[in-house]
C-alpha cells in the first residue's frame, strides 16, 4: 500500500552517529595538516638549494598514496566484506 514507508533498514544496520562522524573528520584534518608539517621539517633538514624539491615531494606523495586508497583501499575499509 502507500502508507508503507518505500526504505525499510535491514536487521543489524547501524545509525550514523555525530561523534564518530566529527572524530573521523578531526582526525583526517590532522593527518592531512601533518604532511605541510613534515615538508617543511624536511625542508628545514636539507640544504637551500634542495628545499623546494624535499617539500615537493612530500605533496606528490600525498596524491600518489590517494590513488591506491581511493581504488583499493576505501573497498577495504568499508565494503561488504570487512
Amino acid at each position: 500500500s502507500m502508507s508503507e514507508t518505500p526504505f525499510e533498514p535491514t536487521i543489524g544496520a547501524m545509525e550514523i552517529s555525530a561523534g564518530d562522524s566529527a572524530w573521523m573528520l578531526t582526525s583526517s584534518a590532522m593527518v592531512l595538516l601533518m604532511t605541510p608539517g613534515l615538508a617543511f621539517f624536511y625542508g628545514g633538514l636539507a640544504d637551500d638549494r634542495n628545499v623546494l624539491n624535499t617539500i615537493m615531494m612530500s605533496f606528490i606523495s600525498m596524491g600518489v598514496v590517494a590513488v591506491p586508497w581511493i581504488v583499493v583501499g576505501f573497498s577495504l575499509a568499508f565494503g561488504s566484506g570487512g
